[in-house]
């Protein structure tokens, strides 16, 4: 069998797109034993082919859709011939589709992502209108404490300057009043 991959995709084997670079790997190896054994399988022999078929399945030597195929071939092939002795035993595939959680069936969860629902998104916008009212809330309370605080910060410093030159030059001017006021005192009395 030739191998036919996606130039985009190396996960792509004969038309399947495997999960993993590994599981890829494991189905282009799985082409590689198909073409050995293609090389050596003897049509004409029922026996030879049921032999091949039935070690085939025993070994486990084909573990992906390519490998399945294969020996899907041959057993529509066995099937058919009129020669054949025994039934054809059915091809074991030694994997689970679904797993059973209970009494449940549990599909397991696409690799395609599903459309994100409205109902999400709006109570997404929501919870982000919510919290950026909280965070406005918290800043302006910020603001506010900053600009009513005694202590002098990057927003109130000016005026804090100010009242505290005020403050000095009232006390200053009461001081010269009374130094005065003591001078008249002091030369009348002479």
């Amino acid at each position: 069998m030739e191998e036919k991959s996606n130039s985009s995709n190396g996960n792509v084997v004969e038309g399947y797109c495997f999960g993993t670079a590994q599981d890829a790997e494991t189905a282009r190896q799985e082409e590689k034993k198909i073409e050995y054994l293609e090389s050596h399988m003897d049509y004409g022999k029922t026996e030879n082919m049921l032999l091949v078929y039935k070690k085939a399945i025993e070994s486990r030597i084909f573990s992906t859709p390519i490998g399945w195929e294969y020996l899907k071939k041959i057993q529509k092939e066995l099937n058919q011939r009129d020669d054949l002795k025994e039934e054809v035993p059915p091809i074991a595939l030694y994997t689970v589709f679904a797993h059973r959680v209970g009494d449940g069936i549990r599909i397991p969860a696409p690799r395609i992502p599903q459309k994100v629902e409205k109902r999400d998104a709006k109570k997404g916008l929501i919870t982000s209108v919510i919290i950026n009212l909280m965070l406005a809330a918290a800043v302006a309370a910020m603001f506010y404490i900053a600009l009513s605080s005694d202590n002098p910060n990057i927003l109130n410093y000016e005026n804090n300057l100010q009242n505290k030159y005020a403050q000095w030059e009232q006390e200053l001017t009461e001081r010269e009043n009374a130094v005065r006021e003591k001078e008249r005192n002091l030369m009348i009395d002479e």
